[in-house]
């Protein structure tokens, strides 16, 4: 696998090593065609329901449920193993898939529908006042929902629910302000699976009406060539540049991020042509790792398509999808920057080269070959724009996607290609909404219990406390109580994110912290669209954050590198990234859509922080112009934070104390210059 060419079969194994939710076990013919009908069953429905039909929430909820639940069990097994581990016949197998999962999967599909298909009438009399029959389904799809999310996803997500159910069910023994009456089993169950606010909550609603059709969206319009163009439009804008496979590897992963929201997805996907093309002109493979993972994380907070977390951001924040979308676009560009930045710095200081004009494709014969991929994503984001829904955007994008597949003579889609695209869009889903379900478990107990205040009380109380003390030192009494009380809670709920990513999807890490940020940071006057974009800022820089950083072990994968250490670089090289939320929450006029936005503010905000960024970077590499002695390079380190907090007095201040810097690395760079051209002319 570390050798330069790999093949697609070498890419899903990786896929399948690194990313839980890509474990599919292998099935028998039997199985494997009831999953495909089911899974194209799946993508039509969807495409259905949210295009032209008019079905009741629930029960669209409960549909979409079922099948994911359903299909879990057949797709993913107890544990993972590959096919030459599974015996073809055994008296407790039927066609390779456990029989126990069978029943599992008919169970789960029983007890999602069981509840949206009652009659309304029935329904409401029920709500508060479950039958025992419904606390029974109820209970059955709660344990199937927990054993399908640790098989699918992992089992720090189900582990975390059970702790809150059990905080749930044991408040009078919870300490401090923890503590609460308790509920019983039946109220329990009455507010996890008789409401909305439980299983059937927002999360659930936001995957079955959104999320789907995105997912899907990003399929198709790879499929039919946009995510080949996006890679070749890449290497002709950057891949002449020192160190250009490196370039080509920020810029591809930023045009994929704008059609596919998963990390592991989009690090196979270009990391297979950038990662050896990094090794080739001279990159260490692990950097060349790194450099691949760090820049496909930004895929989750790219426009149009983003996370799931931003679809549920909509919901919450009852906001329009494009103001989530400005808010993402300028974030997005600074982490983008600031990988470029540290691959730049790193390229002048190993000397690298660019690729060679043969090793380049033509952009004449990239944009003629590929054009009509484009107008599918062009016809999304105009509707968005425009004040569509995103699931009539979505439909359209995808009935584009169809009519240009079948059109175009360069990449043509057969209905074999589009019946294994939608089968591919579902199976894409599954993982995905598991989780969204384990997760309204979370937010049931939140809303039953209101332990999500009572979390933001604690954070804003410990970190008035550590206030109080920082407050208290010169030269750090300069700043007030309040003012140290916010650096903290931020810093609080910062860690937090990034211990609770390393375990679990960024969507589930953005919906469980949000119940707990948003209250924390609404005390201290810091407005709602920023508290969420700053935890789902740091909960997508979980991918690459050691011990448990998915998108740098699959691009170490690819590279032949060690995991750990490829993480360790990917994080360093994304270092640079994890200032920009704090940056936003100071100036949320960089959000563009937040209140208070001026243009003067927005300036002033985005140049202090490309050059924060850029001063961050130079350090960590250890090069600006020349390479920086130990004593410049914390000096630089220490500027980076005045040019990113917000104000046109700071980033003077720094621009004044880093002249001597500069001035020194001109020196430098002229003398080494001068060194090499001696050198050259003696030789």
């Amino acid at each position: 696998m570390a050798g330069e060419q790999l093949n697609a079969d070498m890419l899903e194994e990786i896929e399948r090593k690194y990313d839980p939710e890509m474990a599919f076990r292998p099935t028998g013919p039997i199985i494997a065609a009831i999953v495909s009908v089911a899974l194209v069953a799946m993508s039509l429905y969807h495409f259905y329901a949210s295009g032209f039909g008019l079905i009741r929430e629930l029960l669209h909820r409960g549909i979409y449920l079922s099948f994911v639940l359903g299909l879990v069990f057949l797709l993913f097994g107890i544990r993972k193993t590959t096919a030459a581990e599974l015996p073809s016949k055994s008296w407790f197998r039927f066609d390779r898939v456990a029989i126990p999962d069978i029943i599992f999967a008919v169970l789960a599909v029983a007890a999602a529908l069981y509840l949206p298909l009652l009659p309304p009438e029935i329904l409401s009399e029920r709500v508060g006042n479950p039958s025992q029959f419904d606390v029974f389904m109820g209970t059955v799809l709660l344990v199937l929902t927990l054993e399908a999310t640790r098989r699918s996803v992992g089992p720090t997500l189900p582990c975390i629910a059970i702790v809150f159910i059990l905080f749930a069910l044991f408040g009078p023994w919870a300490p401090g302000a923890l503590k609460h009456g308790g509920t019983s089993w039946l109220g329990l169950i009455n507010h996890l699976y008789m409401t909305n606010q439980g299983i059937y909550g927002v999360a659930i609603g936001v995957m079955a009406q959104y999320v789907f059709l995105f997912i899907l969206f990003g399929v198709l319009a790879t499929r039919i060539g946009l995510g080949q163009l996006f890679i070749d439009l890449a290497m002709v804008i950057a891949g002449r540049y020192s160190g250009g496979p490196a370039k080509v590897a920020i810029f591809s992963s930023a045009f994929m991020g704008t059609i596919s929201g998963s990390s592991i997805a989009n690090t196979v996907t270009t990391g297979a042509l950038t990662i050896p093309a990094m090794k080739r002109v001279g990159y260490p493979a692990h950097f060349a790792g790194a450099v691949e993972a760090t820049a496909s994380t930004g895929g989750q907070i790219t426009p149009p398509i983003l996370g799931a977390a931003a679809f549920i951001m909509v919901e919450y924040l009852e906001i329009p999808l494009r103001d989530i979308l400005a808010a993402a676009l300028f974030p997005a560009l600074l982490h983008y920057f600031g990988i470029f930045i540290m691959v730049h710095l790193e390229a002048k200081k190993l000397g690298l080269r660019g690729l060679r004009p043969e090793e380049l494709p033509k952009a004449g014969i990239v944009l003629r070959q590929h054009w009509l991929s484009i107008i599918p994503l062009a016809i999304l984001v105009y509707l968005i724009l425009s004040g569509r829904t995103p699931d009539f955007a979505a439909v359209y994008g995808i009935i584009a996607c169809v009519v240009v597949g079948f059109l175009n003579p360069v990449n043509r889609l057969t209905i074999r290609d589009l019946w294994n695209a939608l089968a591919d869009g579902a199976r894409n889903t599954l993982a995905v909404g598991a989780a969204a379900a384990s997760v309204g478990v979370v937010v049931g107990v939140v809303t039953l219990t209101g332990v999500g205040f009572r979390l933001g009380y604690v954070v804003v109380q410990t970190a008035t406390d550590l206030g109080g003390f920082v407050s208290a030192i010169w030269p750090l009494s300069v700043f007030t109580i309040t003012q140290w009380a916010l650096f903290f809670s931020l810093l609080l709920i910062a860690i937090a994110c990034i211990i609770m990513g390393a375990g679990i999807p960024t969507t589930a890490t953005y919906i469980i912290l949000v119940a707990v940020a948003a209250p924390a940071l609404a005390q201290l006057q810091v407005e709602p669209l920023v508290a969420h974009f700053f935890v789902f800022y740091y909960g997508v820089l979980a991918d690459i954050t050691p011990p448990v950083a998915l998108a740098a072990y699959a691009a170490a994968g690819i590279a032949g590198s060690n995991p750990f250490k490829t993480g360790n670089t990917a994080f360093r090289l994304g270092i640079a990234k994890a200032l920009v939320p704090f940056v936003f929450v100071y100036s949320p006029a960089l959000l563009l859509v937040a209140d208070g936005f001026t243009w003067a503010a927005f300036t002033v905000t985005l140049v202090g922080a490309m050059l924060g960024i850029a001063c961050l970077g130079a350090a960590f590499s250890g090069f600006m112009l020349a390479p920086l002695p130990a004593w410049q390079r914390w000096w630089t380190a220490l500027l980076s934070f005045l040019f990113i907090a917000p104000g046109l007095q700071t980033m003077t201040a720094g621009l004044v104390l880093l002249a001597p810097v500069i001035m020194l690395q001109l020196r430098s760079a002229k003398t080494r210059k001068l060194a090499e051209s001696t050198t050259a002319k003696t030789m």
